[in-house]
């Protein structure tokens, strides 16, 4: 019995130790950036509007997985909020209403970001017998002197609680090759129809133009990544009502308003008795029973999805609680 004991002891030391070296990962929302102050020019690169913002913060979540601080949120659950709610472009870049968005998706901080730098690094192009200058980024192609591509990004990390920015982060990016056109010196920028480009695949990142956005994407994710310290992870007491049962799949009254999140694991309980005080005849403690664990698969503002795992089976009115 007592080297049972000893053993015993000794395995919940090494759990202990192991959570200690593990820490929980914050779970954060990475917004579309905005791209405004260079659009005109993308337009020129292009020859189209291209929505540029969302493939760079496609590019950062990728970057910040990658760097396993955080836990990012997909991205299919953010566009369907963000539509449900219609928060306008400007909404999203302000951080209080970033901040909201991030409660109602019951992540600890959000990432909203600005690109301020997307083209050439030329001062001058040639046109003709003009020789005209066209400031420091022109974005013509028409230049026949080769030119490095550069880009430049900013992002802030909000906390979803106070509105307050934790972090600010830079990152720039200067291509290594140089070449007559952004799109050109080693790949082409691949398909951009409908307004939208995987700036992740092979094609884009083989031109100078995404050897320039990759470097200015790393460098804003380790900065990032060191940050993430600052973040304080809470806790938040959930507890709620089974809604309805389908099988082995349970919808619960609440969701990621009250903190509820995908991944999560809640208690489902049944009051089994009420103890009540024989003076007051008011009820002082509830006797529950454990029926078995939630994991929750989906969640929205008032509502989430769960697989049920317990011996016994959940009823419409049983309790669930982290």
């Amino acid at each position: 019995m007592r080297n049972r004991w000893i053993g015993t002891l000794a395995l919940a030391v090494c759990a202990a130790a192991a959570w200690g070296q593990a820490p929980q990962k914050k779970r954060v929302a990475v917004l579309n950036f905005d791209y405004g102050t260079v659009r005109s020019g993308i337009a020129a690169i292009f020859g189209t509007d291209v929505d540029v913002g969302t493939g760079i913060s496609d590019m950062l979540v990728e970057k910040l997985v990658e760097g396993g601080a955080y836990s990012v949120i997909e991205r299919k659950a953010l566009d369907k909020l963000l539509a449900e709610q219609n928060f306008s472009n400007s909404d999203r870049a302000d951080p209080a209403s970033a901040a909201r968005i991030g409660r109602l998706l019951g992540v600890d901080a959000i990432i909203v970001g600005s690109i301020t730098q997307f083209g050439r690094d030329d001062r001058q192009v040639g046109l003709g017998g003009f020789g005209r200058s066209v400031g420091k980024w022109g974005l013509g192609g028409t230049s026949l002197r080769k030119a490095k591509a550069v880009v430049a990004v900013t992002a802030r990390l909000v906390n979803v609680e106070t509105g307050e920015i934790l972090a600010v982060a830079t990152g720039n990016g200067e291509s290594k090759r140089s070449g007559t056109s952004l799109l050109g010196a080693g790949g082409s920028g691949g398909s951009a129809g409908g307004g939208a480009m995987d700036m992740r695949s092979t094609n884009f990142a083989s031109t100078i133009l995404g050897e320039a956005t990759r470097q200015a994407v790393d460098a804003l994710a380790k900065q990032l990544t060191a940050n993430a310290v600052r973040i304080e992870a809470k806790v938040r007491p959930v507890e709620g009502l089974v809604a309805d049962v389908t099988g082995n799949t349970l919808v619960v009254n609440v969701g990621t308003r009250a903190g509820v999140r995908p991944g999560m694991v809640l208690s489902v309980r049944r009051v089994g008795r009420e103890i009540k005080d024989p003076a007051t005849g008011r009820v002082i403690r509830r006797v529950e029973d454990t029926l078995g664990t939630l994991t929750v698969t989906e969640a929205d503002e008032e509502s989430a999805v769960g697989t049920f795992n317990g011996a016994r089976p959940p009823k419409v009115g049983d309790t669930v609680r982290n």
